[in-house]
């Protein structure tokens, strides 16, 4: 069986997609100017870059401590509790409910405590601190005025030297999160939509892809690998 070759796309002519995970859904793997995976004519991938967090650790032995950051929902927490209760609450079946400031109120400020870690986050977490690393979280949720993800975020997973978290926001012209990667010289940053990964590489970073939870409120699901960023195993956990 002979697998298809990496097609390279036309360049990028303008900026469409947001680089938060909130914008209004569309279908994974459509980000122009990007390498993508071509899908064989047996519907098959071609094969996917996965890696453990034990490889992604002896890959970063001997090198110094650096900057690495997260995205937070469907990465390092499983935060659809909140995010469900919004959808019903403002936007009963869709997904205007994002675009309203007052969800965005009571996620960021009451709705986090319903957030579920996510093990993949805990293993991660505890091996770039174990390295010295500096963690940044960069969020596409709006800001409110208020939060508690900071403080949750911290308790969760035990962060010795925690940053306040960023929230980037989302645009339909730009991808939000690329400018905060860059600013902070962060290396690595780790996320689950396609948005994720292409702003790491905007910024001169490594975007690793975590896999979304299949349970997810937020939908559609990513396809893995589309643009043969390394995938982390077993992390829709």
């Amino acid at each position: 069986m002979k697998l298809s070759t990496i097609a390279i796309t036309s360049l990028l002519a303008c900026a469409f997609a947001s680089g938060s995970t909130f914008a209004d859904p569309k279908e994974p793997g459509t980000e122009q100017g990007y390498s993508t995976i071509e899908i064989m004519q047996q519907g098959e991938p071609a094969q996917l870059h996965w890696v453990s967090v034990e490889d992604i650790e002896n890959s970063l032995e001997g090198k110094p401590p650096m900057a690495v950051g997260f995205d937070i929902d469907d990465t390092v927490l499983f935060s659809s509790p909140g995010f469900y209760r919004g959808q019903q609450e403002y936007s009963p079946n869709g997904y205007s409910y994002l675009k309203k400031q007052q969800f965005w109120d009571k996620m960021n400020c009451e709705w986090e405590k319903f957030s579920l870690p996510k093990t993949i986050g805990q293993k991660l977490i505890s091996m770039h601190q174990k390295r010295g690393d500096d963690i940044y979280f960069i969020t596409g949720r709006s800001p409110s005025a208020c939060e508690i993800s900071t403080q949750y975020l911290k308790d969760t997973f035990g962060i010795e030297n925690m940053h306040k978290v960023i929230f980037a926001g989302s645009s339909k012209t730009e991808y939000t999160k690329t400018k905060h990667i860059k600013d902070h010289n962060i290396k690595m940053y780790y996320g689950d939509s396609d948005g994720d990964i292409i702003s790491a590489r905007q910024a001169g970073a490594e975007g690793l892809r975590i896999m979304r939870s299949a349970n997810s409120s937020y939908k559609p699901v990513p396809q893995n690998g589309i643009y043969g960023e390394r995938i982390v195993e077993d992390s829709q956990y």
